[in-house]
């Protein structure tokens, strides 16, 4: 994706234009005061940093269609962020789809005048800004995440297991960087077997490409291991990164998880409701040094059976 297309340039120019010549005035320049501090906001735990930045920037009544405009401006300069962020083709190829989708939502929403979930609006920020990129149809992947000691040390003191810590030491993940992947929530295109171990093989191809990271994590209740026998289908979500040479850390029950556990599984919701099943959130980490190794077997296995 060296440009965007028509119809997407059109689009995004649409939701600009629905505003007055004024507030373009202040989009344009925050779509330039906001970036910096969004960029250096974006390693954080903390996800909505840079969507934070953005609303600073923006000032404190700025409104929805201020923000969906901002993004349409950055959408408007993706393509010049991505090669200057030289990521490997296993990203690039995926941005004609994720744009499309980016500029059928933000038209929708402006038509209708939506309002802008703070989630949707954090995602939107980070993507534009290529702080996030896409993973496959429905994972996006953030570019660097930390991943502190405490979490695994925790892990091994609740007699969760001492390996991970062994683990941990040796990819160095204290020191370095990490991806983390997440789900989008509005495109559930591929939200199976094959689109996540694309979305695994996608990071692998960035770690390829910057030898500072330690690997992709992922943090979510759907890798709780009793899942294995409540929701066998789901089994393959913590089941193929372990296999894989990934490691699980636990971090434990939260209302969001069960709220998250119970939405689209009746079985899910009637165990949590009597109380025969607590979600808890675990951890994912697969370092490097076993994550690239499994991609490129991957890689190999369905050339194979392409050829075949």
């Amino acid at each position: 994706m060296e440009t965007l297309s028509p119809t997407q340039v059109a689009a995004f120019n649409a939701v600009r234009a629905r505003l007055t010549a004024e507030e373009r005035a202040r989009v344009d320049i925050a779509s330039v005061e906001a970036v910096e501090p969004a960029v250096t906001a974006a390693p954080h735990w903390n996800f909505d940093l840079p969507a934070h930045a953005a609303d600073r920037a923006l000032g404190p009544d700025a409104t929805d269609a201020l923000r969906r405009a901002l993004v349409a401006t950055w959408a408007l300069e993706l393509p010049g962020r991505a090669k200057q962020a030289a990521l490997p083709g296993e990203v690039m190829e995926l941005y004609p789809y994720w744009l499309d989708r980016m500029a059928e939502f933000l038209t929708g929403a402006a038509e209708t005048d939506a309002p802008y979930d703070a989630d949707h609006w954090a995602k939107d920020v980070r993507m534009a800004l290529v702080l996030s990129v896409p993973g496959a149809l429905t994972q996006t992947i953030d570019l660097s995440s930390p991943m502190g000691p405490g979490q695994v040390v925790r892990n091994g003191r609740e007699g969760h297991g001492w390996g991970q810590l062994i683990q941990y030491v040796r990819a160095q993940g204290w020191k370095k960087p990490w991806l983390e992947v997440h789900t989008e929530s509005r495109q559930l295109a591929d939200f199976n077997e094959a689109g996540w171990d694309r979305a695994w093989a996608t990071a692998a191809a960035i770690c390829k490409t910057r030898p500072e990271l330690a690997g992709m994590i992922g943090s979510s209740w759907f890798y709780d291991p009793p899942l294995e026998t409540i929701s066998p289908r789901l089994a393959y979500l913590r089941l193929n990164p372990l296999k894989g040479g990934a490691f699980i850390i636990h971090q434990g029950p939260a209302p969001i998880h069960s709220e998250r556990a119970s939405a689209s599984s009746p079985t899910r919701k009637a165990l949590i409701e009597s109380g025969e099943y607590t979600p808890s959130s675990w951890l994912v980490a697969w370092p490097r040094a076993t994550l690239i190794p499994w991609a490129e077997q991957r890689k190999m296995a369905l050339e194979m059976a392409e050829a075949a």
